[in-house]
């Protein structure tokens, strides 16, 4: 049996990694619109590889990731979620004329007459 090293913490980290000025997620963005990769065979062959991210691809966040394993189980909730949200009012009903606005601002901050005993 391997004794562990003097030279690691308690997370199996060595004393020379400092990750103390780390930004997490420094490069999620540039990785999302796409990125090339480089392969430099031993032969002196270069294989230069395109990665796209797929059309209308979403990302879950790890702790959604728990719940939502495969997309057919993401697409099914929300589906069943668009159904939940009332249809869009029209256009007429969304937007009060302005009289009647300043109608009801006007006598609902009115002062009201105190009772006096």
């Amino acid at each position: 049996m391997k004794k562990a090293s003097a030279k690691t913490d308690n997370n199996g980290m060595r004393a020379e990694y400092d990750f103390s000025g780390g930004v997490r997620g420094k490069h999620h963005r540039a990785l999302q619109a796409g990125y090339t990769i480089t392969i430099h065979q031993a032969d002196g062959a270069t294989v230069v590889k395109e990665v796209q991210p797929k059309e209308g691809a979403v990302v879950l966040a790890p702790d959604v990731r728990e719940y939502f394993p495969d997309s057919e189980s993401v697409n099914t909730t929300l589906r069943s979620l668009i159904r939940l949200i009332p249809d869009k009012p029209t256009r007429s009903a969304r937007k009060a004329p302005r009289t009647e606005t300043r109608r009801r601002l006007a006598s609902s901050t009115r002062a009201k007459p105190t009772k006096r005993t």
